[in-house]
């Protein structure tokens, strides 16, 4: 006992050594010396060290490192990205498709918050806000007639779900107090979905986020029930998001194990995406609107039901992103979203565009497709220096710089003039709009829906007159514009007032009545013309 009372001290103190060298192996010290040492920093985080210890002024160490890390994505390519702790919540509300808040939307009028839209059966609404509402408070901040900003205003009404927010209103002059429970916002993904006739619907959708598919799916069952036999998709201006959520929607256009899309990069090994039930809507007929706007997980679904003839494309070419991103959390809650791999369409193409000329060059190259006429001409044959696929009925898809449409339809390029530039750079038209509104919001609700508004509101010339005395005081003359130009500011009135009554779903179904794709969608579904065995353009 005596001798294991010996060296029971030096035992432990040898345990305790190799624990400490076993320690240090596994997690190598950033100390630049010592005995320690497990081997060379980086020369990055060497220098921020020395800049740190030894610059002559004090320096913020967090704002270095995020420089050094977009100094070294910017060597990768235009998708790779980083985000900041402070900016990770609101970058990830649109995609998780919600956020915390009171559920209004607002604008700013004469330097005062005006309420324009209260979301039915939100926080405001059991509040009993009403549109026409001026925020003067918020909790001890006065936000009234101080150059409040939209985000400093979004700040103060955003917050922790079941908090409580104060707000001090005017009502027709009269100051209230509201208390209002904070509660979950939702961002919808789908924008409209109404029924154009007897046979065909329309369905809009502006994201890809986690309740896209289910909007979708909500929105797909009352227009079948309704007799839809033919469905126009509008994905214009779709940026992409959850690919998760395009290959359902893909899903239920295509059947029997169909290959949706299937990604692979230099560390990441083939993922192949399925269709694997059976869809809703696997046989009407089927036309996706594109533009430059449509990118990433819209491409794959319009990758996808092109390369199986599933449904044409019309409009412009998309934008031309066949990237994939991963999200890797860092220690300090930032997120690095690093792209891992390609996605390629059922035929093996990858529709992402050249980025080996920088990122400049890469962001400008739709304002280029501007210049270089082809968002009139459609004219791609510089882009498509990639193989040419055939799809099982003999068209012609290409690879490289986003999806060509089947149908190419030509950006309406009618000259705006001076005075009607001027009159949305400056935010006369907006605020007339609803100033109009309010002034006539009873008579305005009468009209039960976006159709009954837009055949039965007789007082263009009525509104027209109004906007023309509302905008001199801005010297914005309106008076002799050409009738093009007066036709397309009286259709946008009508679109956002009809989008104070229904939202989006009013804006979209006033201003789709004059949409050139749209009309040229309806000609082809009309004319059963809608898949077609060569490219075409109009």
């Amino acid at each position: 006992m005596k001798k294991l009372n010996f060296w029971l001290p030096l035992l432990f103190a040898v345990v305790m050594i190799l624990g400490m060298l076993i320690g240090f192996r596994l997690y190598p010290s950033t100390s630049t010396g010592g005995f320690f040492k497990t081997g060379k920093l980086s020369p990055v985080q060497e220098v921020l060290d020395i800049i740190n210890d030894k610059y002559v002024d004090s320096v913020q160490e967090d704002s270095l490192s995020e420089e050094a890390i977009q100094g070294l994505l910017s060597h990768l390519d235009p998708h790779s990205y980083y985000i900041p702790a402070v900016d990770q919540v609101e970058m990830n509300e649109d995609l998780q498709g919600n956020f915390q808040g009171i559920g209004v939307e607002f604008q700013i009028l004469n330097d005062t918050v005006n309420v324009t839209n209260v979301i039915s059966g939100g926080p405001s609404d059991k509040a009993g806000l009403q549109v026409g509402d001026q925020i003067i408070r918020v909790n001890d901040s006065v936000v009234a007639g101080n150059g409040i900003t939209a985000e400093k205003i979004k700040k103060l009404l955003r917050g922790p779900g079941a908090s409580m927010v104060n707000l001090t209103m005017f009502r027709d002059h009269v100051p209230k107090q509201f208390t209002i429970l904070r509660g979950v916002i939702p961002l919808p993904a789908l924008d409209a979905a109404y029924m154009i006739d007897k046979e065909s619907g329309y369905i809009r959708i502006n994201k890809f986020s986690r309740t896209t598919y289910q909007e979708f799916m909500e929105a797909l069952e009352p227009l079948e029930k309704q007799g839809m036999k033919k469905l126009v998709l509008d994905i214009r201006g779709n940026g992409g998001g959850i690919v998760d959520e395009a290959v359902n929607m893909a899903d239920e256009f295509l059947g029997n194990d169909e290959l949706i899309v299937y990604t692979e990069g230099r560390k990441s090994p083939r993922k192949e995406y399925h269709a694997q039930r059976p869809g809703s809507f696997e046989t009407g007929k089927l036309i996706l609107l594109v533009d430059e706007g449509t990118a990433s997980a819209s491409e794959i679904l319009a990758g996808a039901l092109q390369d199986w003839d599933r449904a044409s494309i019309v409009g412009r070419r998309t934008f031309g992103k066949g990237l994939v991103q991963e999200p890797f959390e860092l220690n300090d809650g930032s997120e690095l979203r690093l792209t891992i791999a390609r996605y390629y369409t059922p035929l093996g193409r990858s529709i992402q565009k050249p980025y080996n000329k920088g990122r400049e060059a890469y962001n400008e190259e739709v304002i280029d497709r501007f210049h270089n006429g082809e968002v009139i001409h459609g004219d791609t044959s510089n882009i498509h220096s990639g193989p040419v696929f055939k799809t099982p009925s003999g068209r012609l898809v290409y690879g490289g710089g986003g999806i060509t449409p089947d149908f190419f339809v030509a950006l309406d390029t009618t000259q705006i003039s001076r005075n009607v530039s001027a009159l949305y750079i400056s935010g006369d038209l907006n605020n007339f709009i609803y100033e109009y509104f309010i002034r006539h919001q009873a008579e305005l609700k009468q009209f039960q829906s976006p159709a009954a508004f837009y055949t039965g509101f007789k007082k263009d010339a009525e509104v027209w007159n109004e906007l023309l005395a509302y905008t001199k005081k801005d010297s914005i003359n309106l008076e002799g514009i050409d009738p093009v130009n007066r036709s397309q500011v009286e259709i946008r009135v009508k679109a956002f007032l009809a989008r104070f009554i229904w939202r989006t779903q009013g804006y979209f179904y006033i201003m789709n009545q004059t949409d050139p794709v749209l009309i040229k969608a309806m000609e082809l579904l009309e004319a059963n013309n809608s898949i077609p065995t060569a490219v075409k353009t109009n």
